[in-house]
């Protein structure tokens, strides 16, 4: 009785290991549905609209971004969450922001540029550019998200693949 007590207990302990290891993701923030998430390999090139699963690079603006709360710890590099968002632009489109944000000259939907957080802290938004070879502009419809606006591009390296939710709700 006592080893069969062990087994089970000792398979239910291993269940996060193995949800990880099968890609499955919990995102406990609002940028995107709350909920079970799936990473499902990307097998072609990545397209603006995409949803994605992406780590952050380890840069001194998501170290300030994590005691700030906007981004989670996790396993990607630096100690990072994945973040999940849309790819907005691709390399070689220009990005313009002011009061919103616009791609290629066109607006991008619920894009306004926050000058402070949720705590009422400056949050200074990222340059108007070209998105460099090799990176994406990600961006998240939730109005408080942290995405691009704020960040920049990111380097396509820590892209993961695509973001599909298994069991999600919005709160």
């Amino acid at each position: 009785m006592l080893l069969s007590l062990a087994c089970v207990g000792g398979m239910i302990a291993g269940l996060p290991t193995i949800a990880y290891m099968g890609g499955f993701r919990l995102n406990q923030t609002p940028s995107e549905p709350l909920g079970l998430w799936r990473i499902v390999a990307l097998q072609r090139p990545v397209e603006a609209g995409d949803l994605v699963f992406i780590c952050p690079p380890p840069t001194a603006s998501f170290e300030e971004a994590r005691r700030r709360g906007y981004v989670r710890r996790g396993l990607c590099p630096g100690g990072f969450a994945p973040l999940i968002k849309t790819v907005a632009a691709l390399p070689g489109q220009h990005i313009k922001i002011g009061a919103n944000v616009t791609v290629d000259g066109t607006p991008l939907a619920s894009s306004i540029v926050r000058a402070s957080d949720g705590d009422g802290r400056a949050i200074t938004p990222f340059k108007t550019g070209i998105v460099p070879l090799r990176n994406l502009f990600l961006h998240s419809s939730f109005a408080s998200s942290y995405d691009s606006r704020y960040f920049g591009p990111v380097p396509d390296t820590g892209l993961l693949g695509l973001a599909r939710p298994v069991l999600t709700f919005d709160p």
